[in-house]
């Protein structure tokens, strides 16, 4: 592979409370994924998220997720398909409004956390996301699990498509990642998450929690601006892959 894409999920402010360091991540990935005011977000930290993304020309995503502050999104809501549809068809157009304020454009959508585990996992729920993206403007690109039924139901509905690995995320044997419940399921050691990285790029293939492998494909690389010392190790990751032949560069413009 020539050239990939790196991916942080930003804005994940809320009034007076933050979380990460969005400036010194803007200075290292090529795409953003803001925040809608689900799992986190308000009005001003998606301007304010947007109009910094602009200016650092760095490649911006709606992430809807459930409205779930308390628990980050990261709870699975017992939401009907059209619950969730209208869930993420309003989420992407409020940070569409944002970003127009900012002088900026939303170019993909990226479904956050518990929502995006179901939609991989559910093609009645994939769909269902699918409609609402389809619904507000089927020019936005879809980054989606790699493998995933949302990848998959994605492509099948003609929406541009695009396939992510997680750089910080364990995998099971199906290529899916390992719920948060359990030991391990985050890789917080920057060594480590450069070496697996490395090896995939390789091989093509993700090492699992079985320390089995998956073929997964990579237009684009997710490392959580959540995780302490995040961009170091998105740093770190963008200089090995370069030193390695790999350009970075955005997936979608």
């Amino acid at each position: 592979m020539s050239s990939v894409d790196l991916n942080a999920d930003l804005g994940e402010a809320y009034g007076c409370w933050r979380l990460g360091d969005d400036a010194a991540m803007m200075e290292v990935v090529t795409s953003a994924n803001i925040a809608c005011g689900g799992h986190a977000g308000d009005p001003e930290t998606m301007f304010q998220t947007t109009q910094k993304a602009r200016e650092n020309k760095v490649v911006i995503g709606a992430h809807p997720g459930f409205d779930d502050k308390q628990g980050f999104g990261r709870r699975r809501l017992p939401l009907t398909v059209g619950e969730i549809e209208r869930l993420v068809a309003t989420q992407i157009s409020a940070l569409m409004g944002a970003a127009a304020l900012a002088r900026a454009t939303v170019a993909y959508v990226k479904l956050h956390g518990a929502l995006a585990n179901w939609a991989a996992e559910d093609e009645g729920i994939a769909q269902a996301n699918v409609n609402a993206i389809r619904a507000v403007s089927p020019d936005l690109a879809v980054l989606a699990i790699s493998g995933s039924a949302f990848d998959l139901c994605s492509r099948r509905n003609g929406l541009r498509t695009y396939s992510e690995i997680f750089a910080d995320r364990a995998y099971d044997e199906r290529g899916l990642l390992v719920s948060r419940s359990k030991p391990n399921a985050m890789i917080t050691d920057e060594n480590a998450v450069v070496e697996r990285l490395l090896a995939f790029f390789q091989t093509g293939k993700m090492q699992t929690a079985d320390r089995g492998a998956v073929s997964l494909r990579a237009d684009s690389i997710c490392i959580h601006g959540d995780t302490p010392n995040a961009h170091l190790t998105a740093l770190s990751l963008r200089q090995a892959l370069e030193k390695g032949g790999v350009t970075i560069t955005p997936f979608v413009n």
